[in-house]
Parts: C-alpha cells; structure tokens; sequence
C-alpha cells in the first residue's frame, strides 16, 4: 500500500476543509439547504445569485461569466461547482415564445457552462473536482404540459453532465446529478395546492412530503470523498416516485 491513513495525502483525501464550493441559486430553499449542508462537512462556500456572496443574472451569458471570474479572484479556486439555480416560466407547445424559452435555457442550462468551462481548469490543474447538477424527475415523468421549457433543460442538462463526466474523468473530475421530486418549499407550496403534494406523496414508495435537505443529502454525498467512484449518475432524491 503506497499510503497509510496516517500520510498526508490521506488525510488530504478525506477532508474537505481546504475545499471551495460555489453554489447557483443559493439563496433558494433548496440552494439554501444545500450550502448549509456544504458548509457543515467543511467546505468554504460561495453563493452565486441574485442575492448572495457573488452577485450574478444567470440569465446573461456576460454576468455568468464575470461572477466566475469574481469568485476565482475572491477565494482563488472553485473545487466543487454546485448549479441549482432554475428558472421555471411555462409555456405549453401551443403557446411557449422564443423569450419564455430562451430565458429558460440561459438560466438552467446555459449558465452551468459558462461556470463549468470557468472552473473545471484549475480543478484539472489540482486532479480534482467535483460538479453537481441539480435536475429533476419531471424528466421521466412529467406532471404539466407547461412545464415544457422547465422539462427540457433538465433533460437538457442530464445530457451534459453524463458528456461533461467522460470528459473531465480523466482529469480527476467528476460530475453528476440529483433529482428532487415535488419538494416543500415556500414557492413549491404557491404554486402547488394541498392535493398536489398528497398526490406526489401517495405516488411516492415512501410516504411522506420531501424538503430542501433531502436534496442537500444527496449533494453532499456526491462530493464527498466517499463517492470517489460516482460519476455520470443521477441520484434521485424523489422518495421513490421515479426508480431507476
């Protein structure tokens, strides 16, 4: 065996402490969740939104790009990138426009390019990495015709994490997915009656309503050392609503 679990490297390998996260959509319930999670396992995170560490319009290819390079003159790195921001204007075939679905696309899928070709050099340069998508079952089955925009960026995204996967794997960088189910927040409760959420609840095998932190356990394992061998998946985190 080339190292204890005495040596530094070792040690290295299981501590996130030196480890900066970025996060999208941070100062939502979920994004919230998740740089609480984060930062608990010892990780320096930075929020990247509308409200947060580091300002940012996902929607604008040019405010994406410099948030990133703000963030990189800030904390120096980015080891783990962690995109949940979303937005969710609907529109259905009949009625879906061009801004509907390009804002969209700009904000869930596109933004996590401009962060991911930002970042993922210095995490090559340093042999590790670790990105995060977060999606949602809605791309296996979807509840809403209006949720068409919302649906296939998430499909969209899925595609290029498993691309993005292959490859930065040889660089030491993985790159994976969680999908939450019908989640209890704020926002999710002012769209969604009650009888919605007892739907989900009842479709689920576990039968109870899902929260922020469920998703955030699942991010937190992702890029944690104890999924050194996790990449191209998407987790779940639905209650069983989706198995795959």
């Amino acid at each position: 065996m080339a190292d204890s679990l005495g040596s530094r490297e070792a040690r290295a390998y299981y501590s996130p402490m030196d480890r900066v996260a970025v996060i999208t959509g941070g100062a939502g319930a979920i994004g919230s969740a998740i740089t609480s999670a984060l930062r608990l396992s010892g990780h320096q995170t930075v929020v990247v939104d509308r409200t947060g560490d580091v300002l940012c319009d996902l929607a604008s290819e040019e405010s994406t790009r410099q948030a990133a390079a703000e963030v990189l003159a800030r904390y120096g790195r980015c080891d783990v990138l962690v995109h949940c921001a979303a937005a969710f204007d609907q529109g259905a075939l009949a009625d879906v426009d061009r801004g509907t679905w390009r804002h969209v696309q700009a904000v869930n899928v596109e933004s996590a390019l401009w962060l991911a070709q930002a970042f993922t050099p210095g995490m090559a340069e340093r042999g590790f990495g670790r990105i995060v998508f977060i999606t949602s079952d809605t791309v296996w089955s979807p509840p809403s015709p209006v949720l068409l925009p919302y649906i296939a960026s998430k499909g969209a995204l899925l595609a290029i994490m498993r691309t993005l996967a292959v490859t930065l794997g040889p660089d030491g960088i993985a790159v994976s997915a969680v999908a939450p189910g019908l989640t209890d927040t704020p926002p999710s409760r002012a769209v969604n009656p009650a009888e919605a959420f007892a739907a989900a609840v009842a479709a689920q095998a576990l039968k109870r309503r899902l929260t922020p932190d469920d998703t955030a356990a699942a991010v937190a394992y992702l890029v944690s050392d104890g999924a050194a061998a996790m990449t191209g998946q998407v987790l779940c985190a639905d209650g069983g609503l989706v198995m795959r």
